[in-house]
């Protein structure tokens, strides 16, 4: 399948906030914003994704929101609460549980470490774990669900639940090892694509055992801190600062308390701010965290037996149109009351945020937001909703 990628980053003059290759946020005079928005027609766009919004709370959205176009924030906003027990309200400082948008930082976290040579994309889990039961699992097939391996969260719910245990990385990882009988992957490596943590779960178990450090220290050095996002932790952080703005998550009208596989990262468990995921877009496009080549490469699809709309690369989802080109990058997250999706568009240098805490599917629709974004200039090719699987 070919791919054209368009060269996104061109477009994307950003001034870098200090010497130290630190992508904190992109610096514009308000004389920059205003000659920014009056290009963009950024004003009218306002308006129009406030009403949006506004139609989506109306309908039950509890989160917060942000959309920003060519370095200018054209809309912020937190409808809701925090806590619902307690009414304590969201702000733009709640952190939010990303559930499988935390993949985006999984996925780069293993490309900076190929980048570094401390591990191969043709290297196997074998190579890290030599007890892994399973042969031929290569880091890029579990970057691209290309795996065949079992679900996890299924192969050990009686043992989890039964001992009241709240695993970890490296006990999933011994829990594999020690498995009898070993439980039977769903397909042999590299045969098809199928959406599965157990990949990138065994991905943050290989950064924990190659870097030596927990899987936030190894985000915080190498991302976080890079990108000025000082409101980031992984879920299992003993950074005091975790806790501060913490929301609460919600489903069917029920406070969700911590689930047992809470503590397993790098499928999901990081907790974030919107303001925070514009940093993490910027370090993105300014290609300060990867090559511009190893960014084209997790940029393309790898879903080569489902040529479509909606395609995999590597920790991004796409969204391609008939020529199976690149159109859109984003990831969309659900998990126990959160549900979440940064969509982004590198051509035209925009992203959209939207975070809840209380689960709603109508966080998923975005396209009327997209075209709002585009103007004139094209109707996005978008579904209604953007499913989280």
């Amino acid at each position: 399948m070919c791919l054209v990628i368009v060269t996104f980053v061109q477009a994307c003059n950003q001034k870098v906030k200090d010497t130290n290759e630190k992508v904190a946020e992109e610096l514009l005079t308000p004389k920059e914003i205003e000659k920014i928005k009056k290009e963009i027609n950024g004003d009218a766009k306002t308006a129009a994704i406030s009403s949006i919004i506004s139609a989506k709370v109306n309908a039950g959205f509890n989160g917060n929101v942000l959309v920003a176009q060519k370095g200018v924030v054209l809309f912020e906003g937190s409808y809701g609460f925090s806590n619902i027990e307690d009414t304590i309200r969201l702000n733009s400082h709640s952190k939010f549980q990303l559930a499988s948008l935390s993949k985006t930082f999984t996925a780069v976290a293993t490309m900076k470490m190929v980048e570094d040579g401390q591990i191969g994309l043709d290297n196997t889990v074998k190579d890290y774990f030599p007890d892994f039961p399973y042969d031929g699992v290569t880091i890029r097939s579990l970057l691209s669900h290309r795996s065949g391996l079992p679900y996890y969260q299924y192969e050990f719910d009686k043992k989890v639940r039964g001992e009241k245990v709240y695993p970890t990385n490296q006990m999933m990882m011994s829990w594999f090892a020690k498995a009898n009988p070993t439980p039977k992957p769903l397909n042999l490596p590299d045969h098809f694509f199928s959406y599965n943590n157990t990949n990138f779960a065994i991905l943050a178990a290989i950064i924990e055992k190659v870097s030596g450090k927990s899987f936030d220290d190894y985000l915080q050095e190498k991302i976080f801190k890079p990108a000025g996002m000082k409101e980031t932790f992984a879920g299992n952080s003993k950074n005091p600062e975790l806790q501060k703005n913490k929301t609460q998550g919600y489903q069917n009208g029920r406070k969700l308390e911590k689930d047992f596989y809470d503590d397993i990262q790098g499928d999901k468990g990081i907790y974030s701010t919107t303001g925070d995921l514009l940093k993490w877009y910027n370090l993105l496009k300014s290609e300060k965290v990867l090559s511009k080549e190893s960014l084209r490469e997790m940029y393309t699809p790898r879903s080569f037996e489902h040529p479509g709309l909606r395609n995999y690369g590597y920790g991004f989802r796409l969204w391609v149109n008939d020529l199976q080109q690149t159109d859109y990058i984003y990831h969309t997250g659900w998990w126990k009351g959160y549900n979440t999706i940064m969509f982004f568009d590198l051509r035209e240098d925009f992203v959209v945020i939207l975070l809840s805490n209380k689960y709603n599917r109508g966080v998923y629709n975005i396209r009327d937001i997209v075209n709002v974004l585009h103007g004139k200039n094209k109707a996005s090719t978008l579904e209604e909703n953007i499913l989280d699987q």
